[in-house]
């Protein structure tokens, strides 16, 4: 491993100037947090590639004989390398996403009726040997360079310092100018979604019989939002937009060619490092006023609000069960309970769960116990699904699935895909949902799934606009 630390570059600059190489991944600590937003990360031009379509992965474009996640894991054992201690986690790996229909390949569950968009992978990794870590908190960045996929030692050693230069002359130059969005902006009225006012009630009023005849506790349903595209749209100009309208910790960048996706997410799947293990569901959630007083007072209101606690008390139970299946016994703990937190248009409840993995219990095995992550499913998670799929119809992609990272090191980190934008096939879509509780007003929830997607179509709807 050829490590170099390098002057500070904001990260979204550094993602700037590495897009002309093809296969961006940006992991975007867009919302600077002591721990959550602590770092960013910026790779390019992998050197493979690792797609599961239909439930078959496939590596550089070759069907691969294994189940997925073993496929994974094969690769990552393959380029296993040591953790280097004293960076940031993600050392080289793989960048990419789960989406949420990947869970079908870990269950028995029905079908939609319908994809998300077009064809859209179960799950795409991308495999880079160079990446550009950020350390917000000291303030420090590294190149990091592997010399991947070269098995000679000495090879391997001279490709990692070839690669450095070549992404160091790179950072160092000024990017060149791409024509913005201004003019290609996409009102509010322009969007379709998959229900209407009238629909979406209807559909938390069945949910809400769902529970009261005892089949779950909770669902989770969302409502899909799609328009066409004008022609030249630059999604790499409307993730800039995003990520500064609403700042996220979570926020993350993937261009995969005719897939690219923009993540403003707020929300952490599951985090693991070593054997130590945590997860952060959000449950509950109270739009913000420009008066501060206002805004205090809605907190408050969020974090007395019997409905908001007991969903996210639900989930918390459904994830230290989901976690308990993989961790030591008696390590598994919830540090925080129903916390506030706060973002650019909303508040929300947060939770924290940790654990240790058992002795010889992988990553893998982690993410066949907890994916999908139970705050955007309900409880218990394999009905809710059920009912998901039943009253939404729709393939949900990307949103709801998990996009982070995984390392050579055996590090992971992903965040649950929500307020996610997914652009495909000259159209853009992003969904918006809320949890639904047997203590659930219809037109609440309905109100709720808008005040989570205003960010998103005003960003479409202004453009670059300051």
């Amino acid at each position: 491993m050829h490590i170099r630390e390098i002057p500070w570059l904001e990260p979204v600059e550094a993602a700037e100037r590495l897009r002309a190489l093809g296969g961006l991944s940006f992991l975007d600590s867009a919302m600077r947090h002591d721990t959550l937003g602590r770092y960013s990360y910026v790779a390019a031009d992998p050197f493979g590639k690792l797609v599961v379509e239909k439930g078959v992965p496939n590596w550089n474009g070759t069907a691969v004989d294994r189940h997925p996640l073993e496929a994974i894991s094969h690769y990552l054992d393959l380029y296993r390398l040591d953790d280097q201690p004293g960076l940031p986690p993600f050392q080289g790996g793989a960048i990419g996403y789960f989406s949420y229909e990947f869970g079908r390949l870990l269950e028995r569950l029905p079908q939609p009726d319908a994809p998300a968009q077009g064809l859209m992978p179960d799950a795409a990794w991308y495999f880079y040997d160079v990446v550009v870590a950020f350390d917000h908190q000291a303030g420090k960045a590294w190149l990091l360079s592997s010399g991947l996929p070269e098995a000679d030692e000495a090879a391997r050693q001279r490709k990692s310092i070839e690669r450095s230069e070549s992404f160091l002359r790179l950072l160092r130059e000024e990017p060149k100018k791409e024509a913005s969005n201004v003019g290609q902006r996409i009102a509010r009225a322009s969007w379709r979604s998959n229900f209407e006012r009238e629909a979406y009630m209807q559909s938390v009023a069945r949910v809400v019989e769902y529970i009261l005849d005892g089949d779950i506790f909770q669902a989770n349903i969302a409502q899909r939002f799609i328009t066409d595209l004008p022609e030249g749209f630059a999604k790499w100009q409307f993730y800039r937009a995003l990520r500064r309208r609403n700042a996220a910790t979570f926020a993350a960048y993937l261009d995969h060619g005719d897939i690219v996706i923009a993540s403003s997410s707020p929300e952490r799947f599951v985090a693991v490092q070593g054997d130590q293990v945590e997860t952060r569901p959000i449950k509950g959630t109270m739009p913000r006023s420009s008066d501060p007083n206002r805004d205090k007072e809605l907190a408050d209101i969020l974090l007395k609000s019997e409905k908001d606690r007991a969903e996210n008390l639900m989930i918390v139970d459904l994830m230290r069960n989901d976690l308990s299946r993989v961790c030591r016994p008696h390590s598994v703990l919830t540090p925080v309970l129903c916390g506030l937190e706060t973002y650019a248009s909303v508040h929300h409840l947060v939770s924290a769960v940790t654990g240790r993995l058992m002795e010889g219990k992988s990553l893998m095995d982690l993410i066949r116990a907890a994916f999908p992550g139970g705050s955007i499913t309900g409880a218990p998670k394999l009905r809710a699904m059920e009912i998901i799929t039943e009253i939404e119809r729709e393939a949900r992609g990307v949103y709801c699935g998990s996009i982070g990272f995984i390392g050579f090191n055996g590090n992971f980190d992903g965040n649950i895909g929500i307020r996610t934008v997914l652009f495909q096939g000259g159209r853009a879509v992003f969904q918006a949902g809320g949890g639904i509780t047997a203590l659930s007003d219809p037109a609440a929830e309905y109100q709720e799934t808008l005040d989570k997607a205003a960010r998103i179509f005003a960003v479409f709807d202004q453009g670059d606009a300051p």
